[in-house]
């Protein structure tokens, strides 16, 4: 896989829809994420920024046809060993999956054995992980993705860097970074790891892509809006993303203060002095979730 830069989008769940994934994409992210996915899911997967797919499961049922699904429409394939939630937590997948090796080894060869791409797993810092690694490796995964930080932390406290390292050192897959990257420490961390992940300071922030590859600014939520409303995205996701978006700005305390009592997307297109063409299949919808790709 060619790649144009070694800046990715961390998969996040809330922050991650398709409107904001290709806004990542054309501000310079190469490689963009999606949140968590189950195999079983009937939900239609929109995948126009051609994304890494992360699935969660604990056990192999439903990946091999779910990866047959939407293989062409993909750039790759990621397993989540790391998530902290409760409800992670409750389920026992995400990082609660890393004790059972048997099975992590079962959903490995299953998914390597639906897909001739690219196939990776994130971990979070575990008795196990380095263990896993050398399993993804041993298994025919490409890539492994770790996030130093332990179920406890959760995404709270520092990640341990010495232990990214030491995994690194364990297996001869590439590494890629995942933890407080962020402007201030990318390039440093890229002296160590071939890869990295921005998450927390992407969320309405997807110029960092565009910083990070020393090139200009080149979106913002004006670009976001017109593609939320060409993808349908319920308000309450619009809504959220507009939040995030008054991050630097100026007045963002009153810009948020404002947009608490925004009810349709007119009200949000006023706050922020957007003029755009309003399109018919924009969904102003508060109490529905929206459809995350």
């Amino acid at each position: 896989m060619k790649l144009k830069s070694p800046h990715f989008l961390a998969p996040m769940l809330e922050p991650n829809d398709i409107a904001f994934r290709l806004l990542c994409k054309k501000a310079g992210a190469s490689l963009t994420f999606t949140g968590m996915t189950n195999p079983l899911s009937k939900k239609k997967q929109n995948l126009q920024d051609k994304p890494i797919l992360q699935l969660f499961a604990t056990t192999t049922k439903g990946i091999k046809q779910f990866m047959k699904k939407y293989d062409r429409k993909v750039s790759g394939w990621d397993f989540n060993l790391g998530c902290p939630s409760k409800l992670s937590r409750k389920l026992g997948h995400g990082a609660f999956l890393q004790k059972d090796l048997k099975q992590i080894q079962k959903i490995f060869r299953e998914m390597r054995s639906s897909t001739k791409k690219i196939c990776m797993v994130k971990l979070r810092k575990s008795p196990n992980a380095i263990k896993i690694a050398r399993l993804a490796e041993k298994e025919g995964f490409d890539r492994v993705i770790i996030h130093p930080r332990t179920i406890q932390q959760g995404y709270s406290g520092e990640p341990d860097y010495k232990f990214a390292l030491k995994l690194k050192k364990e297996v001869s897959l590439p590494i890629i970074y995942s933890g407080n990257v962020d402007e201030k420490n990318a390039k440093k961390i890229l002296n160590d790891f071939q890869f990295i992940m921005i998450g927390r300071a992407a969320i309405g922030n997807p110029n960092i892509f565009a910083k990070l590859n020393d090139k200009k600014p080149k979106v913002n939520f004006k670009k976001y809006l017109k593609l939320a409303k060409k993808h349908k995205l319920f308000f309450r996701q619009i809504k959220y993303q507009a939040m995030n978006f008054t991050k630097g700005e100026k007045n963002a305390k009153e810009l948020r203060r404002k947009l608490i009592g925004a009810k349709i997307i007119k009200d949000i297109e006023r706050i922020y002095k957007i003029r755009i063409a309003p399109f018919a299949g924009a969904r102003n919808k508060k109490n529905k979730k929206n459809s995350k790709a």
